[in-house]
Protein backbone atom coordinates (compact mmCIF):
# COMPACT_ATOMS: atom_id res chain seq x y z
CA UNK A 1 0.00 0.00 0.00
CA UNK A 2 2.70 2.32 1.19
CA UNK A 3 4.61 1.41 -2.54
CA UNK A 4 0.96 2.20 -4.36
CA UNK A 5 0.98 5.65 -2.68
CA UNK A 6 4.92 6.57 -3.19
CA UNK A 7 4.05 5.70 -7.07
CA UNK A 8 1.06 7.82 -6.79
CA UNK A 9 2.88 10.99 -5.55
CA UNK A 10 5.20 9.88 -7.90
CA UNK A 11 3.09 9.86 -10.62
CA UNK A 12 1.45 12.92 -9.53
CA UNK A 13 4.38 15.52 -9.19
CA UNK A 14 5.41 14.06 -12.77
CA UNK A 15 2.19 15.04 -14.30
CA UNK A 16 2.21 18.58 -12.36
CA UNK A 17 6.12 18.97 -13.96
CA UNK A 18 4.97 18.00 -17.23
CA UNK A 19 1.76 20.10 -17.23
CA UNK A 20 4.20 23.21 -16.14
CA UNK A 21 6.55 22.16 -19.25
CA UNK A 22 4.05 22.27 -21.31
CA UNK A 23 2.64 25.42 -20.65
CA UNK A 24 6.35 27.04 -20.32
CA UNK A 25 6.78 25.84 -23.34
CA UNK A 26 3.07 26.89 -25.32
CA UNK A 27 3.81 30.25 -23.12
CA UNK A 28 3.55 33.27 -25.86
CA UNK A 29 6.52 36.01 -24.83
CA UNK A 30 5.47 39.42 -24.55
CA UNK A 31 5.74 41.53 -27.51
CA UNK A 32 6.35 45.25 -27.86
CA UNK A 33 3.82 48.00 -27.42
CA UNK A 34 3.09 49.87 -30.58
CA UNK A 35 0.28 51.86 -29.98
CA UNK A 36 0.63 55.60 -30.91
CA UNK A 37 -2.14 57.06 -28.91
CA UNK A 38 -5.88 56.76 -28.60
CA UNK A 39 -6.33 60.16 -30.39
CA UNK A 40 -5.12 58.41 -33.72
CA UNK A 41 -7.81 55.40 -33.25
CA UNK A 42 -10.83 55.80 -35.29
CA UNK A 43 -14.33 53.72 -35.76
CA UNK A 44 -15.01 52.63 -39.21
CA UNK A 45 -18.14 54.41 -40.71
CA UNK A 46 -19.24 53.27 -43.93
CA UNK A 47 -22.49 55.49 -45.06
CA UNK A 48 -24.11 55.44 -48.55
CA UNK A 49 -22.69 58.20 -50.60
CA UNK A 50 -25.64 60.53 -51.27
CA UNK A 51 -25.70 60.81 -47.43
CA UNK A 52 -21.99 61.10 -46.66
CA UNK A 53 -22.02 65.36 -46.18
CA UNK A 54 -25.34 64.79 -44.15
CA UNK A 55 -23.66 62.46 -42.01
CA UNK A 56 -20.53 64.23 -41.42
CA UNK A 57 -22.51 67.53 -40.59
CA UNK A 58 -24.05 65.62 -37.99
CA UNK A 59 -21.46 64.17 -36.29
CA UNK A 60 -19.43 67.81 -35.99
CA UNK A 61 -22.80 69.55 -34.47
CA UNK A 62 -23.08 66.38 -32.11
CA UNK A 63 -19.27 66.04 -31.05
CA UNK A 64 -17.97 69.47 -32.32
CA UNK A 65 -14.45 69.17 -34.20
CA UNK A 66 -12.94 69.65 -37.06
CA UNK A 67 -12.94 67.69 -40.33
CA UNK A 68 -10.05 66.62 -42.74
CA UNK A 69 -10.61 67.47 -46.55
CA UNK A 70 -12.70 65.44 -48.63
CA UNK A 71 -10.67 63.48 -51.03
CA UNK A 72 -11.59 60.23 -53.27
CA UNK A 73 -9.42 57.60 -52.78
CA UNK A 74 -8.42 53.70 -53.35
CA UNK A 75 -8.34 52.21 -50.41
CA UNK A 76 -8.80 48.91 -50.34
CA UNK A 77 -5.88 46.45 -52.24
CA UNK A 78 -8.04 46.17 -55.53
CA UNK A 79 -10.05 48.13 -57.44
CA UNK A 80 -12.82 50.59 -55.93
CA UNK A 81 -13.18 54.45 -55.33
CA UNK A 82 -14.65 55.71 -52.44
CA UNK A 83 -15.36 59.74 -50.55
CA UNK A 84 -13.23 59.26 -47.52
CA UNK A 85 -12.89 61.95 -44.77
CA UNK A 86 -11.54 62.21 -41.04
CA UNK A 87 -14.15 63.56 -38.46
CA UNK A 88 -11.62 64.76 -35.56
CA UNK A 89 -13.63 65.34 -32.30
CA UNK A 90 -12.97 65.69 -28.62
CA UNK A 91 -15.01 62.27 -28.22
CA UNK A 92 -13.10 60.41 -30.46
CA UNK A 93 -12.16 60.17 -34.18
CA UNK A 94 -14.44 58.40 -36.98
CA UNK A 95 -12.95 58.25 -40.78
CA UNK A 96 -16.00 58.37 -42.81
CA UNK A 97 -16.22 56.15 -46.49
CA UNK A 98 -18.45 56.82 -49.22
CA UNK A 99 -17.97 54.38 -51.52
CA UNK A 100 -18.94 55.34 -55.37
CA UNK A 101 -18.32 51.67 -56.56
CA UNK A 102 -19.30 48.02 -54.98
CA UNK A 103 -17.00 47.80 -51.50
CA UNK A 104 -14.41 44.83 -52.28
CA UNK A 105 -14.75 42.03 -49.48
CA UNK A 106 -14.16 42.06 -46.64
CA UNK A 107 -14.04 45.85 -45.90
CA UNK A 108 -17.21 47.65 -44.09
CA UNK A 109 -16.98 44.49 -41.19
CA UNK A 110 -13.76 46.56 -39.47
CA UNK A 111 -15.43 47.79 -37.08
CA UNK A 112 -11.98 50.45 -36.29
CA UNK A 113 -8.37 51.54 -37.37
CA UNK A 114 -5.65 51.54 -34.95
CA UNK A 115 -2.29 53.74 -35.76
CA UNK A 116 0.77 51.93 -35.03
CA UNK A 117 4.38 52.45 -34.76
CA UNK A 118 5.64 49.79 -37.02
CA UNK A 119 3.29 47.97 -39.55
CA UNK A 120 5.65 44.63 -39.77
CA UNK A 121 6.30 44.48 -36.30
CA UNK A 122 3.09 45.22 -35.30
CA UNK A 123 1.25 42.82 -37.45
CA UNK A 124 3.65 40.08 -36.24
CA UNK A 125 2.98 40.85 -32.73
CA UNK A 126 -1.18 40.78 -33.63
CA UNK A 127 -0.67 36.98 -35.00
CA UNK A 128 1.75 36.13 -32.01
CA UNK A 129 -0.88 36.79 -29.65
CA UNK A 130 -3.61 34.89 -32.00
CA UNK A 131 -4.88 37.22 -34.22
CA UNK A 132 -5.25 36.66 -38.40
CA UNK A 133 -4.84 38.28 -41.08
CA UNK A 134 -8.27 38.89 -42.83
CA UNK A 135 -6.43 40.90 -45.66
CA UNK A 136 -2.97 40.97 -45.90
CA UNK A 137 -0.37 43.95 -45.49
CA UNK A 138 -1.24 46.45 -48.41
CA UNK A 139 -0.42 50.44 -49.45
CA UNK A 140 -2.92 52.69 -49.20
CA UNK A 141 -1.86 56.45 -50.51
CA UNK A 142 -0.54 58.12 -47.61
CA UNK A 143 0.83 54.44 -45.70
CA UNK A 144 -0.07 50.83 -45.10
CA UNK A 145 -2.77 48.89 -43.66
CA UNK A 146 -3.89 45.36 -42.70
CA UNK A 147 -7.15 43.60 -41.40
CA UNK A 148 -6.66 41.45 -38.64
CA UNK A 149 -9.62 39.26 -37.01
CA UNK A 150 -9.48 38.02 -32.97
CA UNK A 151 -11.12 35.35 -31.89
CA UNK A 152 -15.21 36.08 -31.53
CA UNK A 153 -14.63 37.14 -34.79
CA UNK A 154 -13.65 41.06 -33.78
CA UNK A 155 -12.40 42.91 -36.90
CA UNK A 156 -9.87 45.62 -36.82
CA UNK A 157 -7.47 47.71 -39.24
CA UNK A 158 -4.23 48.42 -38.68
CA UNK A 159 -2.34 51.22 -40.05
CA UNK A 160 0.94 52.80 -40.96
CA UNK A 161 1.42 56.50 -42.37
CA UNK A 162 4.83 57.32 -44.10
CA UNK A 163 4.21 61.01 -42.60
CA UNK A 164 3.49 60.90 -39.10
CA UNK A 165 0.06 62.85 -38.30
CA UNK A 166 -0.09 64.64 -35.38
CA UNK A 167 -3.69 65.58 -33.73
CA UNK A 168 -4.63 66.88 -29.82
CA UNK A 169 -5.01 65.15 -27.42
CA UNK A 170 -8.82 63.69 -26.86
CA UNK A 171 -11.11 65.30 -24.32
CA UNK A 172 -12.69 62.34 -23.51
CA UNK A 173 -11.47 58.53 -24.86
CA UNK A 174 -14.52 56.77 -26.64
CA UNK A 175 -14.92 53.23 -26.17
CA UNK A 176 -14.76 50.22 -28.57
CA UNK A 177 -17.66 48.22 -27.41
CA UNK A 178 -17.42 44.54 -28.64
CA UNK A 179 -20.00 41.99 -27.61
CA UNK A 180 -18.89 38.05 -26.94
CA UNK A 181 -20.69 35.14 -25.38
CA UNK A 182 -18.41 33.60 -22.88
CA UNK A 183 -16.64 31.15 -25.76
CA UNK A 184 -14.58 33.39 -26.94
CA UNK A 185 -14.33 36.04 -24.43
CA UNK A 186 -11.55 34.96 -21.82
CA UNK A 187 -9.54 34.10 -25.19
CA UNK A 188 -10.39 37.43 -26.80
CA UNK A 189 -9.63 39.55 -23.54
CA UNK A 190 -6.15 37.59 -23.45
CA UNK A 191 -5.42 38.37 -26.90
CA UNK A 192 -5.78 41.53 -26.37
CA UNK A 193 -4.35 42.52 -23.63
CA UNK A 194 -1.35 40.91 -24.74
CA UNK A 195 -0.77 42.53 -28.23
CA UNK A 196 -2.37 46.28 -26.61
CA UNK A 197 -0.29 45.86 -23.16
CA UNK A 198 -3.29 46.84 -22.01
CA UNK A 199 -5.00 46.15 -18.04
CA UNK A 200 -8.42 45.19 -17.24
CA UNK A 201 -10.10 48.20 -15.32
CA UNK A 202 -13.24 46.46 -14.53
CA UNK A 203 -14.48 42.97 -14.43
CA UNK A 204 -18.26 42.47 -13.28
CA UNK A 205 -19.54 39.49 -13.59
CA UNK A 206 -23.01 40.27 -12.22
CA UNK A 207 -23.82 43.75 -14.27
CA UNK A 208 -27.20 43.78 -15.14
CA UNK A 209 -28.99 42.94 -18.28
CA UNK A 210 -30.51 45.65 -18.92
CA UNK A 211 -27.82 47.50 -19.82
CA UNK A 212 -27.23 45.71 -23.26
CA UNK A 213 -31.30 45.63 -23.62
CA UNK A 214 -32.07 42.06 -21.44
CA UNK A 215 -33.39 43.64 -17.89
CA UNK A 216 -33.80 40.35 -15.76
CA UNK A 217 -30.35 39.28 -16.85
CA UNK A 218 -27.00 39.13 -15.41
CA UNK A 219 -24.18 39.61 -17.93
CA UNK A 220 -20.35 39.90 -17.29
CA UNK A 221 -18.80 43.20 -18.05
CA UNK A 222 -15.10 43.81 -19.13
CA UNK A 223 -13.94 47.12 -19.00
CA UNK A 224 -10.19 47.79 -20.59
CA UNK A 225 -7.42 50.56 -20.90
CA UNK A 226 -4.75 50.32 -23.24
CA UNK A 227 -2.48 52.94 -25.64
CA UNK A 228 -5.42 52.59 -28.17
CA UNK A 229 -7.61 53.57 -26.13
CA UNK A 230 -10.63 52.16 -24.01
CA UNK A 231 -12.85 49.02 -24.37
CA UNK A 232 -16.06 47.27 -22.67
CA UNK A 233 -16.35 43.57 -23.74
CA UNK A 234 -19.76 42.52 -23.23
CA UNK A 235 -20.05 38.87 -22.30
CA UNK A 236 -24.32 37.50 -22.90
CA UNK A 237 -25.83 35.07 -24.89
CA UNK A 238 -25.64 37.45 -27.02
CA UNK A 239 -29.73 36.79 -28.06
CA UNK A 240 -29.62 40.86 -28.45
CA UNK A 241 -32.45 43.15 -29.34
CA UNK A 242 -31.97 45.49 -31.75
CA UNK A 243 -29.95 47.61 -31.88
CA UNK A 244 -27.63 46.41 -29.23
CA UNK A 245 -24.44 44.59 -30.64
CA UNK A 246 -24.43 47.48 -33.94
CA UNK A 247 -22.90 50.18 -31.60
CA UNK A 248 -19.35 49.99 -32.59
CA UNK A 249 -18.50 52.79 -30.44
CA UNK A 250 -19.49 54.24 -26.79
CA UNK A 251 -18.91 58.51 -26.98
CA UNK A 252 -18.42 59.82 -22.80
CA UNK A 253 -19.61 63.73 -22.88
CA UNK A 254 -20.19 65.76 -20.01
CA UNK A 255 -23.91 66.69 -20.53
CA UNK A 256 -25.77 63.89 -21.84
CA UNK A 257 -28.89 65.73 -22.28
CA UNK A 258 -27.76 68.97 -24.00
CA UNK A 259 -25.43 66.84 -26.27
CA UNK A 260 -28.82 64.38 -27.23
CA UNK A 261 -30.32 67.95 -28.00
CA UNK A 262 -27.81 69.05 -30.56
CA UNK A 263 -28.06 65.47 -32.35
CA UNK A 264 -31.78 65.42 -32.49
CA UNK A 265 -31.60 69.36 -34.04
CA UNK A 266 -29.69 67.58 -36.94
CA UNK A 267 -31.54 64.67 -37.66
CA UNK A 268 -30.13 62.26 -35.15
CA UNK A 269 -32.46 59.49 -34.05
CA UNK A 270 -33.32 58.24 -30.29
CA UNK A 271 -33.17 54.84 -30.48
CA UNK A 272 -32.80 53.93 -26.70
CA UNK A 273 -33.76 56.89 -24.48
CA UNK A 274 -30.97 57.38 -21.60
CA UNK A 275 -31.04 54.97 -19.37
CA UNK A 276 -28.93 54.98 -15.79
CA UNK A 277 -26.36 51.63 -15.77
CA UNK A 278 -23.63 51.31 -13.75
CA UNK A 279 -21.30 53.85 -14.06
CA UNK A 280 -23.13 55.95 -16.44
CA UNK A 281 -26.50 57.53 -18.20
CA UNK A 282 -26.35 55.69 -21.34
CA UNK A 283 -28.61 56.41 -24.54
CA UNK A 284 -28.32 54.79 -28.43
CA UNK A 285 -28.57 56.92 -31.56
CA UNK A 286 -28.43 56.66 -35.06
CA UNK A 287 -27.25 59.47 -37.31
CA UNK A 288 -27.86 60.20 -40.71
CA UNK A 289 -26.43 57.35 -42.80
CA UNK A 290 -26.96 54.67 -40.63
CA UNK A 291 -24.08 54.88 -37.93
CA UNK A 292 -25.51 53.57 -34.55
CA UNK A 293 -23.73 54.87 -31.52
CA UNK A 294 -23.89 54.83 -27.98
CA UNK A 295 -23.39 57.68 -26.06
CA UNK A 296 -23.21 58.32 -21.91
CA UNK A 297 -22.26 60.41 -19.38
CA UNK A 298 -20.41 59.47 -15.99
CA UNK A 299 -22.43 59.13 -12.99
CA UNK A 300 -22.01 61.75 -10.27
CA UNK A 301 -19.11 60.82 -7.79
Amino acid sequence: MLRLKALFVASALSFVSLTQAVAARDAVPASADYAVGPQYDTTHVYVPEAQFDTFVASFVATFGGTTSKQGEFQVTPTKSLTKSQLVLTPAGTVSVFGFKTPIPYPFGAERTGYLVRDMDAAVAAARKHGAIRVVTTFPDPIGRDVVVQWVGGVNMQLYWHTQKPSYAPLTTLPENRIYLTEDAADRFVGQWLAFSHGRVTADDRAAPGAEIGQPGKTIRRIAIDSGYGKMIVFVSDNQLPWPYGRDLTGYEVQDLSATLDKAKAVGVEMLVPPLDVPGRKSALVRFPGGYIAEIHQPAAR
